[in-house]
């Protein structure tokens, strides 16, 4: 059987202001993220990891380069894009793109990295 296949999308740690909490940055959410990915792997799943930048047009050209090797069981899309409204065009972005490049895709969306494992539970249950 194999493993399911699902696309981590996020914005790079490096784009994010992290003036609004405390204590955090690039190298420590760059790790948190890592774990997100290792407890995946860990329970199954088959993970590829989309951090992309600020730039519209790149971040779908990131998204493309990841469906150009196949297609996905599921796409997590990570709460830093979803919830700050400087991301909203990149987020309309990704979500276009990839309902373009692979239709009927389910989606996921986890509150911070810690909660992907849970996401990406409920995403592929039917």
């Amino acid at each position: 059987m194999t493993k399911p296949r699902v696309l981590q999308i996020g914005m790079d740690p490096d784009v994010i202001d992290f003036s609004p909490w405390p204590g955090q940055d690039a190298d420590k959410l760059r790790a948190r993220i890592g774990d997100a990915e290792a407890a995946l792997r860990s329970a199954g799943f088959d993970v590829a990891v989309c951090l992309v930048p600020s730039d519209v047009e790149a971040a779908e050209s990131a998204v493309r380069e990841h469906f150009a090797a196949g297609t996905f069981d599921l796409v997590e899309i990570g709460s830093g894009m979803r919830t700050s409204h400087e991301f909203t065009p990149i987020f309309e972005r990704v979500v276009n793109t990839v309902t373009a490049l692979q239709s009927g895709v389910r989606f996921c969306f986890n509150d911070s990295p810690e909660s992907t494992l849970d996401a990406v539970r409920r995403g592929l249950t039917p």
